[in-house]
């Protein structure tokens, strides 16, 4: 099965995200933190759309 382009791309953003999350609470970065926070829940949102679009095109090959 060949996953989406989406989430793949979605949980490398939620892995940067946490990074970013990481960082910056240990350097006392409350924008950094914010940031990372941010593009945590940006990458969930597109790792779902993609769980989405493999739903539906699995579900169109049968």
């Amino acid at each position: 099965m060949k996953m989406d382009k989406d989430r793949i791309a979605g949980s490398a953003k939620q892995m940067e995200g946490s990074i970013k999350e990481v960082v910056g609470k240990a350097v006392g970065d409350t924008t950094l933190q914010a940031d990372g926070e941010a593009d945590k829940t940006e990458g969930k949102i597109q790792n779902a759309v993609g769980g989405v679009k493999d739903t539906l095109r699995d579900a169109l090959k049968k």
